[in-house]
């Protein structure tokens, strides 16, 4: 098979290189991808939300099978024009990928189904969103209704950042038409906790859960980002959790979306509270997760391209998942003044003296002449796997100060004992 993955960051890598190890894949293609996609794929100056380009791209590279990064392009349609071309896809359609792209639509998916998440209510009247704000005690969630790149969420302590929310986004503007709607919350409290799912929009097969951390610096302190690493699997969350999570989250929201005639064919990505009151739901997301997949993958025994093809063709419901009984740790390095400005452009060093088993996936990266440089705020996610979490956080942080750059800074506490 000829394949081409869309996108270019830490996940994309970590899909080609799974998608690598199939034995079905003779050619493989990323679209842009970065430095470390290009040694073991041939990157396409394609942007991902090209999707003329894209398409074009599929035909002339007679591409099999195409598989979507990014909720970007799945939010502008990329599976809907690539199968009305003929090309064949995995990820959910633009309406299946509204359970992402708008969170009004998820959290009356999620009401309307029985789906457990927190009490809230959707406003597209400021005036009224800000007298029920008046009315509710703090801690207190703004969402965005639309995409906004992780920038759409705030976790207000006090009804006045509550409101200053609200005029950033329904007065000021500052995220455009993202926050014309807002979904005002309560703050669940609890542990976090991702759980990813391939459905072909009736069966559901869960993978492994992971935990992801947001926040810039250890102690989930500082601003979020794109996420600064993530462990898998947590021990709090074992194979009880995911059954009930499967039962009482995943299969209903697949089943509601067949209602609402959008069947979701795909992953199914679910971020999750583990509250005193059950598990309950705080965001969809329409795609693999990043940094999650990074440490998901490497356990997965089974042929990514299979459970691929058996959820575009309906054939889930026999297919089998097997998984290492290896955890892994993954810690990302990230450049100097992210999530603000940093700079671009600096040499990398030390990656040609990590052991062997040690998983390098790039992100910001590029070849500037013999050099390989950053590109980006995320560089790179280092991941290494262990008899137990504990060890493979030791291997990670091992061979972590071994890999170069100017600025470069991570968190030293991924995986730690305290912050699990």
């Amino acid at each position: 098979m000829r394949v081409m993955v869309v996108g270019g960051g830490a996940r994309e890598h970590t899909l080609a290189w799974k998608l690598r190890s199939s034995s079905k894949v003779e050619q493989l293609y990323v679209a842009p991808g970065n430095a470390g996609t290009g040694a073991i794929a041939q990157n396409l100056d394609v942007s991902p939300t090209d999707i003329q380009s894209l398409a074009s791209a599929a035909r002339e590279h007679r591409i099999d099978l195409t598989v979507v990064g990014p909720e970007a392009p799945l939010a502008a349609g990329i599976v809907d024009f690539f199968q009305k071309e003929g090309l064949r896809i995995f990820g959910p359609t633009q309406a299946a990928t509204r359970i992402e792209s708008s969170k009004v639509f998820a959290k009356g998916l999620m009401q309307k189904y029985g789906i457990p998440c927190a009490r809230g209510q959707v406003f597209s009247s400021r005036s009224e969103a800000v007298d029920y704000v008046r009315s509710r005690p703090a801690p207190i969630v703004i969402k965005a209704d639309g995409l906004a790149a992780g920038k759409g969420v705030t976790v207000a302590s006090s009804q006045q950042e509550a409101l200053e929310a609200l005029d950033n986004l329904m007065q000021k503007k500052v995220l455009g038409a993202a926050g014309e709607k807002v979904v005002i919350e309560e703050r669940l409290t609890g542990k976090e906790v991702s759980l990813l799912a391939f459905t072909d929009g009736e069966s559901v097969c869960p993978m492994v859960p992971a935990c992801d951390y947001k926040p810039v610096f250890d102690g989930n302190r500082g601003p979020n980002t794109g996420g600064m690493g993530s462990y898998s699997p947590p021990a709090f969350f074992g194979q009880r959790e995911v059954e009930e999570v499967k039962h009482t989250i995943l299969e209903p929201a697949v089943r509601g979306m067949a209602q609402e005639g959008a069947p979701y064919i795909g992953v199914l990505y679910a971020g999750l509270m583990v509250t005193s009151d059950g598990v309950k739901v705080l965001e969809f997301n329409a795609r693999f997760g990043d940094p999650e997949t990074q440490v998901i993958l490497p356990q997965l025994k089974t042929d990514l391209v299979d459970l691929m093809l058996a959820t575009i063709e309906g054939r889930l419901g026999g297919a089998k998942m097997e998984w290492s009984d290896r955890p892994c740790v993954g810690v990302v390095m990230a450049s100097g003044g992210y999530p603000g400005r940093y700079r671009t452009g600096l040499p990398i060093t030390g990656l040609d003296t990590l052991d062997k088993d040690i998983l390098v996936f790039h992100a910001g990266t590029a070849i500037s002449g013999d050099n390989l440089v950053t590109s980006g705020g995320r560089v790179l996610t280092l991941v290494a796997s262990g008899a137990n979490l504990d060890e493979a956080r030791a291997r990670v942080y091992a061979v972590l100060p071994r890999v170069r750059f100017e600025g470069c800074h991570y968190r030293t506490d991924i995986a730690a004992a305290g912050a699990r």
